[in-house]
């Protein structure tokens, strides 16, 4: 399977804008004939916590049928992060729209202490599964936890797909610990990360994947957004920028 991963830089708080660089991330995508493609945390938001109980919404928000379309139209799994309402829990979610299928929303279950003001815990993992690769989804803190890892290679996950926000030390912390699964499983492991200001900090970038060995087959720089395509099969990763 041809699994991509985004880079992106959200506009803060403007969901419209930022479907809009998402779809032409996944059209992007699209020419290299991926056939999912994750974003990094709340990137239809921005990592904005004090913004996210305004912002918070649902995964049938008639604002997400643009790319509910590009995904049917393109036959793309699409996974976009977004704070979602439940009840009156906000969550840091992912919503998952794939090709002429109901949508579904992952939500993170593991927060970081600074998130417990503003949002309250998911329940339940998703699993993202095709005709031929299952992908467990995972959001920033959590898939720093080895307990969440396990369990997703417990459920069957064929691919380990973290969607994170840090700051530059964070991520050079995030990479160790990822290449780290990916050798400890026999799985490839993907992270997408935004870049720019968000919250109190600045993403770092540096998207990448690593191969069930462990080793890195490709990543983004800090600066550029693009997308990184990575091919089940055969190991090899595809770089576009926009």
């Amino acid at each position: 399977m041809r699994i991509g991963i985004a880079q992106t830089r959200p506009v803060m708080g403007d969901i419209p804008a930022n479907i809009e660089a998402h779809i032409r991330c996944i059209m992007l995508a699209s020419t290299v004939q991926a056939e999912a493609l994750f974003f990094p945390e709340l990137s239809l938001t921005g990592y904005e916590l004090a913004l996210a109980n305004a912002l918070a919404t649902d995964q049938d928000d008639v604002r997400l049928d643009a790319l509910q379309r590009t995904s049917d139209d393109l036959g793309i799994i699409i996974g976009a992060g977004l704070p979602t309402r439940a009840g009156t829990d906000v969550r840091i979610s992912m919503v998952i729209l794939e090709p002429h299928r109901p949508r579904r929303t992952y939500s993170k279950q593991h927060l970081h202490v600074d998130e417990y003001t503003y949002f309250r815990p998911g329940v339940g993992q998703v699993m993202i599964s095709t005709a031929t690769t299952v992908i467990a989804p995972a959001i920033c803190f959590e898939s720093l936890l080895p307990a969440h890892a396990a369990k997703a290679f417990r459920l069957g996950a064929d691919v380990y797909l973290a969607s994170v926000s840090k700051s530059e030390r964070g991520v050079a912390k995030a990479h160790d610990h990822y290449a780290t699964i990916a050798k400890q499983y026999g799985k490839p492991v993907g992270m997408c990360i935004s870049i720019g200001p968000c919250d109190n900090f600045v993403s770092g970038g540096r998207s990448a994947v690593w191969t069930r060995e462990g080793i890195m087959a490709g990543q983004l720089t800090p600066h550029e957004e693009g997308i990184l395509v990575f091919d089940t099969v055969t190991g090899e990763v595809t770089r576009r920028t926009l």
